[in-house]
């Protein structure tokens, strides 16, 4: 009985050291909010007030980006977003600014919000995977 709980305490801590995904609740609403003002300053007049892309820029919502960023980590896109954005200007976003956009486009694609802030440390958001779907 004894090493039957103690092999269902490995798996779980297993799971657990292999990160969560974006269907944790891994951000507040509080912070997308920030996210939100931050976005409308510094991302929305390429990607769109409703995060759905121009001419040239990808969509930030929907079908496309989650196809796009499926199997990726959040540390990933804070990195793209952080080394590439805004466009004219990359790396004008601080970290925390960063991490707060992160919240408010997985709050924009319907990902739950949760009891913690999304961290702005990259190694940290590299164990949060983007999942299109939610893996039962």
């Amino acid at each position: 009985m004894l090493a039957a709980a103690c092999v269902a305490a490995a798996a779980i801590g297993a799971a657990a050291a292999e990160g969560s995904s974006v269907w944790d609740g891994v951000y507040t609403d509080t912070q997308a909010k920030r996210g939100e003002t931050a976005y409308l300053q510094a991302c929305a007049s390429c990607h769109g007030p409703a995060l759905d892309g121009g001419d040239m820029t990808p969509p930030l919502v929907g079908g496309a980006f989650t196809s796009n960023w499926n199997d990726l980590t959040l540390g990933d896109l804070f990195d793209r977003i952080r080394t590439t954005m805004p466009l004219d200007n990359p790396g004008r976003l601080s970290r925390p600014q960063t991490a707060d956009v992160i919240a408010f486009m997985l709050k924009a694609n319907s990902w739950p919000g949760g009891g913690s802030e999304l961290p702005p440390e990259p190694a940290a958001l590299k164990q949060i995977r983007i999942q299109a779907t939610k893996v039962q």
